[in-house]
This record gives structure tokens, C-alpha cells and sequence, in this order.
């Protein structure tokens, strides 16, 4: 058995966040609101910036100082278009990351589904590790069910829900009546705010297409 370190690729969700011009205040206004909504889902949070769509430099040094204010964990920066924009990135400390094109696939062998009876509380954390988590209860408000394959909840969802927490793009969320305050697929996530007003109070199904997100209506 060896005792070295070993250092080996592996894969991980990571919240990405683009910019579609160089204003750095905005987008540090804008994390910083984010963080405020839902803190126990953005605080510490790793966040990739992807600034394909940006025309003009960027401030990274101004950026990076702003992540970290907003109680985020900047990561690295992806989309820059040519070596000028790279330098200037590397020298304000960010990694240079190239986006994946293949999307991100469930665990070959899923565990047996996880199945939780009781209701789940405000505070408390489920996380169904490489497999579905099912609740047969309500999901209180300030409560957080995470499952890296798809989560069915019987009752009221109140809180949080993240399906494909490992990165899982086909994962989806079912709930008898959708009163969250957020959902996520794969990383991609909305906020209460966010949620058509016909889905509101209904059975859904959310789920992540073509990396939008959509809500269904179940009339079974």
C-alpha cells in the first residue's frame, strides 16, 4: 500500500457565473444579493467565471476581491478569447479553465435509493450519496435534501432542493407541491423569484434541459 500523495482528475459542480460586459461593481452587487437570498447554498460556494460574451477588459484583481467579499470562493475563469486575456487573469491569481464539452454522467453503479419517512426539519441537511433520495414527508422551510441522482418529495417542499449534486445532468425533482426556496439540477439553479407563478403551489417536475431549467405540471 503506498503512503505518497497521489494526484489524480476527478470531476465537480462548480457554480458558473456569466458576465455579459465588464461592469465588476454590477456583478459584485449582484453576488452579493445572491449570497444574502440563500446564503446556505452560495456562502463558500466555488464559483467559475465565464466571460465568453464580455467585450473589453476586466478588472480581475477588482473581481476576485469582490467574489471573496461576497462570501464566495473564486475559482478560475473560463471563455477568455485570446493569450492577453489569459495573462491578465493568471496574474490576478485566477485559474485558466477550458469548459467541457461532454456532459456530466451519473455514477456508473448507483446506491440503493435513499427513503426518508419523517419530515424534514428546518436546519437539517439530507444528502443521498450516489443515488435518489426519495421523502415521504414535507421539506420544511430552512431545510436542504441534496441527492446526487433525482429526489422525489410526497409532501410539501419548503426548502431547498439539489438534484445531480455530483453533476448529474439527467437528474430531476419531483415534489407534491412546490413551495421552495430554491432548486437546483446539475448547479443550475432558481430562486423563489425565479419560479413561473402556474407552478406555484402544484405537483412539478423540474428538470434541466439543454442547460435550461423548466418546471412540468403532473396531473397524476
Amino acid at each position: 500500500m503506498s503512503h505518497t500523495p497521489d494526484l489524480k482528475g476527478s470531476s465537480f459542480t462548480l457554480s458558473v457565473l456569466h458576465l455579459s460586459d465588464n461592469d465588476v461593481d454590477k456583478t459584485i452587487h449582484f453576488l452579493q444579493q445572491k449570497v444574502e437570498q440563500a446564503p446556505a447554498f452560495f456562502a463558500q460556494a466555488p464559483v467559475v467565471i465565464n466571460i465568453e460574451q464580455v467585450a473589453g477588459d476586466i478588472d480581475f484583481t477588482r473581481l476576485k476581491q469582490g467574489i471573496s467579499q461576497a462570501g464566495m470562493i473564486p475559482v478560475g475563469v473560463t471563455g477568455c478569447k485570446d493569450k492577453r486575456t489569459q495573462n491578465l487573469a493568471s496574474q490576478a491569481k485566477f485559474a485558466v479553465m477550458s469548459a467541457s464539452k461532454s456532459p456530466s454522467q451519473a455514477p456508473a453503479t448507483m446506491a440503493p435509493t435513499k427513503v426518508i419517512r419523517t419530515p424534514v426539519r428546518s436546519g437539517q441537511q439530507i444528502y443521498a450519496k450516489d443515488c435518489d433520495l426519495v421523502v415521504l414527508n414535507h421539506v420544511s422551510e430552512g431545510a436542504e435534501v441534496i441527492a446526487d441522482g433525482s429526489i422525489h418529495i410526497h409532501g410539501t417542499l419548503r426548502g431547498r432542493a439539489i438534484a445531480g449534486a455530483s453533476g448529474n445532468q439527467s437528474a430531476v425533482i419531483i415534489c407534491n407541491k412546490l413551495n421552495a426556496e430554491l432548486m437546483s439540477i446539475a448547479g443550475h439553479y432558481w430562486l423563489t423569484e425565479q419560479f413561473p407563478e402556474q407552478f406555484w403551489q402544484q405537483k412539478i417536475m423540474f428538470s434541466l434541459d439543454n442547460d435550461s431549467l423548466k418546471f412540468e405540471l403532473l396531473t397524476i
